[in-house]
């Protein structure tokens, strides 16, 4: 089996697949394990917005996570502070780096990966064969044949750009979050920030006493939340405006409102999309408006499965315990151990999930956003994994709360949750 990128999804993929008596080898295009959590102060050139990116991580020097830590470890590793290590209940990007570095550590993953590896192509020559071709640094290509592939190349690399007139021909500065790592180049700039979610809110206080003025461009003030709104409000230099309509020369960016003003750059903070540029299914994956189409609970291509999964797709869901579920699910139906319904089945299954979102209103892009407790206790009964505790449920949405209203302080101020985290600390888990 061969499963492609070593970040916390492909890790735990390779643990469980070993666990069943498989063979694994991971393939990693950098130097190391983490994934997106693998800081790195190199960017994309911003003159490419369009362009597929050659950097992984999306993340900025000063990101801490917006999850506290107890909540976020794999059911068997918990996430515990460590000596000389960030103490911090929601730590920064290094201390995550670094409990995924552990983790492959401590279950001796390291030997089944391939570093500074890039996958070129993986291609079906069957539904049960698979292709993979890959080249590391300026040696030659190499191509194996794999009885299956499993995909866990994370979904926050490739950004996803509004449609703005104009926007190919402003002549300032126009860059998406991705590239964004460091507040000093925006010193004294005219900046505005395309989105209001959480890298917006992030890199908007970072700035907010380094750039001239921040304007905040969102599609809707009910989409803002209390807290952004109240430091979007007590700041003369942060103004909140409505959709970019459009761009026009000399840096004029113009709003759907009739107003306008001259900036010196744009952030887009319009968060990511599904991209896998090395995989040929001959058109049975595709990724269509964000939606990677057509996939068995976020998982399995009905007419490519088991050969074929994916790890990490879904969003909002509490990622490191739900991607060791979904990886045991794995594991077991490619070790003969469980079974898939037939191709029909699971088809109409995603069909019928097609259904209800349209029925409910649910865009397309939001197809993988999980969002609810329900699914994820579901799946798991599904697979025969224990459910989320009830503590990590609570801790999520206490903290997902306090950061809606306190965006500048939720993340040192906890006192709600003592005794909870007193009921935590006392499970099993810790």
């Amino acid at each position: 089996v061969c499963v492609i990128g070593a970040g916390s999804a492909g890790l735990v993929a390779a643990r469980e697949l070993r666990k069943e008596g498989l063979h694994v080898v991971v393939f990693e295009k950098n130097h190391d394990v983490g994934g997106q959590w693998l800081y790195d102060p190199n960017v994309d050139d911003d003159e490419n917005l369009y362009g597929l990116c050659n950097v992984h991580s999306s993340v900025y020097a000063s990101l801490r996570v917006a999850s506290p830590r107890e909540i976020m470890g794999f059911t068997d590793f918990p996430f515990t502070i460590k000596e000389e290590g960030d103490a911090r209940r929601y730590p920064g990007h290094a201390e995550i780096q670094s409990y995924i570095s552990d983790f492959c550590e401590t279950f001796k993953l390291r030997d089944m990966i391939e570093f500074n590896t890039l996958v070129e192509k993986v291609e079906m020559l069957d539904v049960k064969k698979w292709l993979v071709r890959r080249s590391k640094g300026k040696k030659a290509v190499v191509e194996d044949v794999f009885d299956a592939v499993v995909v866990a190349t994370g979904h926050y690399s490739q950004p996803k750009l509004p449609k703005i007139s104009g926007m190919e021909l402003w002549n300032r500065k126009q860059m998406h979050s991705h590239n964004y790592r460091v507040p000093d180049p925006f010193k004294n700039e005219i900046v505005v920030i395309v989105g209001s979610s959480l890298s917006a809110r992030d890199i908007s206080m970072e700035l907010v006493n380094v750039a001239k003025e921040i304007h905040i461009s969102a599609r809707s003030p009910t989409g803002i939340s209390p807290g952004f709104f109240g430091f979007i409000s007590k700041n003369l230099n942060v103004h909140l405006h409505p959709e970019i309509s459009s761009l026009a020369g000399g840096g004029r960016v113009w709003f759907i409102d009739g107003s306008s003003l001259i900036a010196d750059r744009i952030i887009y903070c319009t968060g990511y999309t599904y991209s896998f540029p090395f995989l040929d299914t001959k058109g049975m994956v595709e990724v269509n408006d964000h939606r990677v189409e057509a996939l068995y609970e976020h998982i399995f291509p009905p007419a490519l499965a088991p050969s074929l999964s994916f790890v990490g797709i879904p969003k909002k869901v509490i990622g490191f315990p739900f991607f060791e579920c979904q990886a045991k699910w794995i594991a077991r139906v490619l070790s003969g151990k469980a079974t898939l319904p037939t191709c029909d089945d699971m088809m109409e299954s995603v069909r019928e999930r097609y259904r209800s979102l349209e029925a409910a209103g649910i865009p397309k892009a939001n197809t993988h956003d999980i969002g609810e407790f329900e699914y994820c206790d579901g799946f798991a009964d599904m697979v025969g994994f224990p459910r989320l505790e009830e503590w990590r449920k609570h801790l999520c949405i206490t903290s997902i709360v306090r950061g809606e209203m306190e965006p500048e302080s939720y993340r040192e101020s906890y006192e709600d949750d003592d005794e909870m985290l007193q009921v935590a600390y006392s499970s099993p888990h810790f």
